[in-house]
């Protein structure tokens, strides 16, 4: 979907890891492990604290969601990203984290598809579309990011919907990047998404430059604070 066949820095090979050795189950991150992704953060941005959590989420996040959400883009298959099944390390340099899936990790369909009457153990058929994005937003929101959102919050000044609104123009840039392979208009897929995780007030879609829909933000995810300011495309603060 990204038009390449090479590793993608920060995502492990074939998004799979069959080999865990020196690979933790991500809910350390919100537990004895945020401090290495913090400070991971504060070192590769040269950032304040907040800047760092908030710049460490908007990456996290963007990557972690990306299989479901291309996942229910493409096919109606939702890889299931609880914190126990998503894996992280810190040994690769390029990337703030490297993430993959637990092998085994389970796989929510809609009973039409062809793998629901397979009886595969990690195949999980749930009813329709409303089940599915549920499911969606109960291993990726509820059993993953919250958790490691009251983390952050807990150790840093950093409001909640600042937070979220990198989580909501993550998955909108997930599809809006994919939109030439995907089927079905982007803005409803994206609206679905929105809607399942309750992040549907935190972005607009805009028409962009080549005339093709751009992601405008509600929130900031503070890049503008570094020692380099950074304005991103679609801030809501102006350049």
């Amino acid at each position: 979907m990204f038009g390449t066949s090479t590793e993608l820095p920060g995502v492990a090979p074939d998004l799979v890891v069959h080999d865990t050795a020196g690979w933790s189950p991500a809910s350390v991150l919100a537990g004895d492990r945020l401090d290495t992704l913090l400070d991971s953060s504060r070192r590769r941005w040269n950032a304040q604290p907040h800047a760092a959590a908030a710049l460490a989420w908007k990456a996290y996040t963007y990557w972690l969601a990306l299989p479901a959400v291309l996942g229910y883009a493409s096919a109606r298959r939702v890889p299931l990203l609880t914190a126990g099944d998503v894996l992280v390390h810190f040994d690769d340099p390029r990337p703030l984290v490297t993430l993959g899936l637990r092998s085994g990790t389970e796989v929510a369909v809609l009973p039409g598809d062809p793998i629901a009457i397979a009886g595969l153990p990690h195949v999980r058929v749930v009813p329709d579309e409303e089940a599915l994005l549920a499911e969606l937003r109960r291993s990726l929101l509820d059993q993953h990011l919250s958790p490691l959102l009251d983390a952050i919050h807990s150790r840093v000044r950093l409001g909640k919907r600042t937070l979220l609104g990198s989580l909501s123009s993550g998955v909108a840039y997930g599809v809006l990047r994919s939109a030439d392979v995907l089927p079905g208009p982007s803005a409803e897929t994206i609206a679905q998404l929105h809607r399942a995780l309750g992040v549907e007030d935190l972005v607009e879609l805009v028409p962009g430059p080549n005339g093709r829909l751009d992601v405008q933000r509600k929130t900031c995810c503070l890049a503008f604070t570094l020692p380099q300011p950074k304005v991103c495309k679609g801030c809501c603060i102006k350049s």
